[in-house]
């Protein structure tokens, strides 16, 4: 292995010495050649001389001809690479070319982008293509191509980069990247090859350590990296003298920075005095000089190490954004998207850093700086605890729960602001050299303004000392607070920063041109856009384009248009708040000009106190701004101090107002940061004073308290969260958060998987199923339709889901309470979703619609003057829950019988809409869509009596139809039967409507009993017989049915024929017992009723083994099994005494029809009279 990586560096420095050697010998002919005529056609090849060109005879024996022109130039601009050296040499060779320079040069440049190998690279420059153009012209092609090289070389102007977003940035990088990197590549070899020089006597290196450290100066982003990388690659050796170690390229990272070049030449020379490698040339025989190499050297050894700092700062970042995350997750159970989005895109950023890192220290052979990770960061995860600053105490506090922000998203907008030394270049922001001074400068600063704090501070609590209050509630020493205040706005004048003077006025801007070119104008369309920038990405994007724009005229303008805002926009207030903030570290006149101008402006609001409307707007925007910017640290703590004392010292008028908005705006910041925790809670407490003995309305008491704990909220106990098993979490999280229209498969597998038998799994998903108003409104039908296909395989279940929602709607219609009408609307939207999926029938969608507009009423008939108490006049909710179950399965009922039946029931419910109150405009617009959706040919009755003489005339038909005479019950039948009737009515529309549902095929739906308050009515129209569609199905069915199972009854004999319809029947004894009873109670009313009275007797058949069983039941006489079996007990007797009088009058009628018959043959003739002799 030894050996082989020994040949490998070997043969790499001997590839190394031929170019150096090709390169010498092209740079000392391109130097002595130049403009003598001198083309060498290869390396190998001897040189050929052309005529000198001052010679007319000679120069006219090169072709000038226009088409071999056009054709070289052609060829030229499409490649100088290898493929096509030959044929462009031979031209060169062979044609004049004095009157085409310019558009060579042009052509040149073209063909220099397509050079994308280093095959390529070398033809272009030392195959002869450039350097015998450069011997040919050097003072008309050489400069032109110079300067049109260094056009393509040069760094994207920053104006263009600032108006562009940050994805249209990072394409327009990769594209400059990629077309600069062969020409940086061609730049380099013709430096070295003599071409481009920096002086007569010197080469070019010093001209390629310009160009590409004005690359990497106005890079912020590291788009230029990769030239720095590619470059390297090729010409570490040549422009910066370093020579591979022999053991690897990466060394240690105790090693200097700055000596690893110079230890890796030693190493190298050691090496080769012992005769592993050949001994290096001389410096005379260097192509660059040493003071360049040394430069550039230091030069890229200084931007590796900038790199390096950035790349320790984005992995901290990075561990601080992870961490965060955690935090987070185990805090509240997940992370919210924009979060996850942004450590994506920090982790692609920093990923791509760190590659191109790696790569620079091993191409510098510099060490990577030291990178923490997880384990050696010293802080530990704390849950739901702030640990980068402590709030009320060592311990730290929750940010969600008692911290400074009122929750995480607050936290996040008003602490987590953008570092803009990452993204503007360090000359933008003033931070060029002087980074050691700057420090000392801002320590310094930081150091007076903190002994000013502390002296403010140290005054403000010997007045709060000293303030008593009188009988009045004003504080004692109120003229001597004035004059402090006074005292205080003369220092306030005088430690204001001086602003600087000679600043021009900005002109108002002109009418806004398309296309921005100046910075005038950038800055005027960046400000045009501010309104806009409603959230945090696009405010930090606009102090990014800000910085790139600073000025001394750019910050006034922005302090003027900040002094601007109109006083309706205080949303805008936050944002621009963050803008000032991100801004002020790099600016601070920015931030101290708005204070100052707010500060301004709230003394001239002190003076013009009693303009109260006029100035309200005003005050509000003031004071929110001044509450914003003093949660973005902008504000001193001792200028905020100081208004809220001014404003407690005349607490009366606006003050209190003022007092308020202050407390809810940074009360709370301020009563938790713990540099103004003690004197703002003195301020309170001397609030909370001179509020219980000031007299003030009701308003004014009601604003302070609102403010004040909303600042300090009360203390109270934690609430207990509940605590649930694994099994319900992941049941719950099913359900309430992966259940959507795509997992619903997923879902319903998982929820087979588990354990039906375990009665906690089956009571948790009982709780889930029966709770709809838990989930999204757009999700209940998703649950319906999982409670569908659970049905086919635990049936109980879904039934009992059936069950407790009907009881839901029931106990709401009992109890009526406000709080529980979301519940009740999505208890009746999972009603109407269990029918679409065809788990109830349609009888429980009427029964629940009758009783929404009956239940609670007298006789269930809703009347103007009669309300019911838990159903008044001005209550609709009831309303809009029949239109809810009408826009959920309402049109379904658009044939057959249940379109009558929908008919009948819009009739009474148009009864039930009109004894209330007029209909609110919401009411009204839901009403008129649910109707127009299901009928949009509905007639809507005007006044309540039309609409109650609609529905006596659907009564009446419905009686008859139900074959109960009115007159039957003599006197009776007037109002006092008429709840009876109704009664009877209902319970032979119910028979009728099973028998419907039972011949739609709905087998599996399991019919439950409807209560008792449901009344429907029907007439003879709705059973006029089934469809030609249902008979036309019926047949089909039909049809197939006796196909399969034709073969199967041929098997069964007369024996087993009689046997199953012995088992069908009851015992002949029980058969006799029964048609004795039925005779008994035929001979006498008073049977079995005046043995029992109000109960019915009915035989229950069961079989134990082969030996049928009877027992006796006792249903009571009024319950719907007992009334339709003696309705229809009676219907099989009057049909039995019809008859038996038609078969008793037979023989008469046959009688008569002979002697009609007899009578018609007499008129017709004679009697024939036959004798027998």
């Amino acid at each position: 292995m030894e050996s082989a990586s020994i040949g490998a560096a070997q043969a790499k420095i001997d590839e190394e010495q031929a170019r150096r050697a090709k390169r010498a010998a092209l740079k000392e002919l391109n130097i002595n050649e130049a403009g003598k005529g001198m083309i060498l056609l290869t390396t190998k090849l001897p040189v050929v001389e052309c005529p000198p060109l001052g010679h007319v005879e000679q120069v006219k024996a090169l072709d000038s001809s226009l088409k071999r022109h056009t054709a070289l130039i052609k060829r030229i601009r499409q490649s100088v690479g290898a493929e096509n050296h030959d044929q462009i040499l031979k031209d060169i060779n062979s044609l004049s070319l004095e009157k085409y320079v310019d558009e060579i040069v042009g052509a040149v440049a073209e063909g220099i982008l397509r050079c994308k190998t280093e095959k390529d690279v070398w033809s272009a420059v030392e195959a002869q293509v450039i350097s015998a153009l450069h011997r040919r012209f050097p003072k008309t092609f050489t400069p032109a191509l110079i300067s049109a090289l260094s056009a393509l070389l040069a760094p994207p102007p920053r104006a263009a980069l600032a108006s562009l977003s940050p994805e249209q940035r990072e394409k327009e990088d990769s594209a400059r990247v990629a077309r600069q990197r062969p020409v940086l590549r061609i730049c380099a070899e013709l430096a070295l090859v003599g071409i481009i020089r920096d002086g007569p006597d010197r080469g070019g290196g010093e001209w390629i350590m310009k160009t590409i450290r004005d690359l990497l100066s106005n890079d912020p982003s590291l788009s230029s990296l990769p030239l720095l990388l590619a470059f390297l690659k090729s010409y570490s050796r040549p422009y910066l003298g370093i020579i591979p170690p022999t053991a690897s390229k990466q060394v240690s990272a105790s090693s200097e920075q700055g000596t690893l070049s110079e230890a890796a030449s030693e190493e190298a020379t050691h090496v080769n005095g012992a005769g592993a490698f050949p001994p290096i040339t001389n410096e005379e025989e260097e192509l660059v000089e040493k003071e360049i190499r040394d430069r550039f050297k230091k030069m890229c050894e200084g931007y590796f190490d900038n790199v390096a700092k950035k790349l320790v700062i984005e992995h901290d970042r990075l561990q601080e954004q992870d961490r965060r995350n955690h935090e987070a997750y185990i805090r509240s159970g997940e992370i919210f998207e924009d979060r996850q989005q942004a450590y994506e895109k920090m982790t692609k950023s920093y990923e791509k850093l760190l590659a191109s890192c790696q790569s620079l220290s091993e191409l510098l052979y510099l060490p990577m700086p030291t990178l923490k990770t997880a384990t050696q960061k010293t802080e530990s995860i704390q849950i739901g605890m702030n640990t980068g600053s402590s709030i009320l105490g060592p311990d730290g506090e929750d940010t969600t729960a008692g911290g400074k922000w009122e929750d995480e998203e607050e936290r996040r907008f008003y602490e987590d602001i953008p570092d803009l030394k990452e993204y503007v270049p360090r000359s933008v922001l003033g931070l060029e050299d002087n980074g050691g001074d700057e420090t000392e400068e801002s320590k310094e600063k930081e150091r007076i303004e903190k002994e000013m704090v502390d002296e403010e501070f140290r005054k403000l609590e010997e007045e709060l000392a000293e303030m008593k209050l009188d009988e009045d509630g004003r504080a004692a020493g109120t003229d001597g607070l004035k004059k402090q205040e006074e005292g205080q706005g003369e220092d306030d004048a005088e430690d204001a920063p001086t602003p600087t003077p000679g600043t021009p006025k900005e002109s108002p801007s002109s009418t806004p041109q398309l296309a921005p070119q100046g910075p005038s104008q950038l800055l005027t369309a960046l400000l045009a856009r501010l309104p806009d920038a409603t959230n945090r990405s696009l405010i930090d994007q606009a102090a990014v384009d800000f910085a790139f724009l600073n000025s001394k005229a750019a910050r006034k303008r922005l302090v003027k248009f900040m002094n601007q805002i109109p006083k309706s926009r205080t949303d805008l207030l936050p944002h621009y708040s963050r803008l000032i903030a991100i801004l002020n570290r790099y600016m601070p006149d920015i931030g101290s000009d708005i204070v100052a101008m707010l500060d301004e402006e709230f003394r001239y609001l002190q003076r013009k106190k009693n303009v109260v409307k006029e100035l309200s707007e005003v005050r509000l925007r003031n004071i929110t701004f001044l509450s914003n910017l003093t949660k973005f640290r902008v504000v001193p703590p001792h200028v905020i101090l100081h208004m809220f004392k001014v404003c407690l010292d005349d607490f009366s008028g606006t003050n209190v107002e003022n007092l308020a908005l202050l407390l809810e705006g940074c009360g709370r910041f301020l009563l938790r940061s713990e540099e103004t925790r003690v004197p703002f809670a003195k301020m309170l407490e001397l609030m909370r004073r001179k509020q219980s003995m000031a007299h003030l309305d009701q308003r004014q008491l009601l604003l302070l308290e609102n403010a004040y704990y909303q600042c300090n909220p009360p203390e109270r106990t934690a609430r207990q969260v509940k605590e649930r098993t694994p099994m319900e979490l992941f049941i719950r999280h099913l359900i309430y958060d992966v259940l959507t229209k795509k997992t619903i498969d997923k879902v319903l597998k998982l929820l087979r998987k588990l354990d039906w038998n375990d009665p906690i799994v089956l009571r948790t998903l009982h709780k889930v199923f029966t709770k709809p108003w838990k989930i999204k409104y757009s999700h209940i039908s998703l649950l319906a339709m999982l409670t569908y296909d659970l049905h086919r395989y635990h049936p109980a279940f879904s039934v009992g889901v059936v069950d407790q929602v009907l009881e839901d709607i029931r106990r709401g219609l009992e109890t009526n309470m406000y709080s529980m009408n979301q519940r009740r609307i999505a208890s009746i939207k999972y009603l109407g979703e269990l029918y679409i999926y065809r788990l109830i029938s349609s009888s429980i969608i009427f029964d629940t619609l009758w009783t929404l507009v009956t239940f609670g009423h007298p006789e269930g008939r809703p009347t103007p003057g009669q309300p019911s108490p838990i159903d008044m006049p001005d209550d609709f909710f009831r309303i809009r829950l029949v239109c809810v179950l009408l826009d959920t399965c309402g049109m379904c009922f658009d044939r057959g019988p249940h379109e009558k039946k929908l008919d009948n029931f819009l009739v009474f419910f148009q009864m039930y809409i009109l004894s209330k109150d007029p209909l609110p405009m919401d009411v009204e617009f839901m009403l008129t869509d649910s109707l127009e959706a299901v009928r949009p040919k509905l007639v809507m009755y005007k006044t309540y009596e039309d609409a109650a003489t609609a529905v006596d005339e659907m009564f009446a038909i419905a009686l008859q139809n139900a074959g109960i005479v009115t007159g039957d019950g003599g006197d009776d039948s007037g109002e006092e039967s008429g709840e009876e009737d109704e009664e009877e009515t209902e319970r032979g529309v119910r028979e009728e409507d099973e028998e419907d549902e039972l011949a739609q095929g709905d087998d599996e739906i399991q019919e439950r009993v409807p209560s008792p308050e449901a009344v429907l009515l029907k007439s003879k129209q709705e059973f006029v017989g089934p469809t030609e569609e249902d008979e036309a199905e019926f047949a089909k069915e039909l049809a197939k049915l006796v196909t399969d199972t034709s073969a199967e009854s041929r098997k069964i004999d007369k024996k087993t024929a009689l046997a199953l319809w012995d088992t069908a029947l009851p015992p002949p004894v029980v058969r006799k017992k029964k048609n004795e009873d039925y005779d008994e109670e035929g001979e006498g009313p008073a049977g079995e009723a005046s043995e029992d009275a109000g109960v019915m007797k009915f035989t229950l058949f069961t079989k134990r083994g082969n030996k049928p069983q009877t027992r006796q039941i006792a249903i009571p006489a009024e319950s719907a099994l007992a009334v339709q079996t003696r309705t229809a007990q009676m219907q099989d007797k009057v049909e039995h005494q019809h008859l038996k009088r038609l078969v008793l009058n037979y023989e008469q009628r046959e009688e008569a029809e002979e002697l009609k018959a007899l009578e018609a043959r007499s008129r017709q003739g004679p009697i024939k009279i036959r004798l027998a002799g």
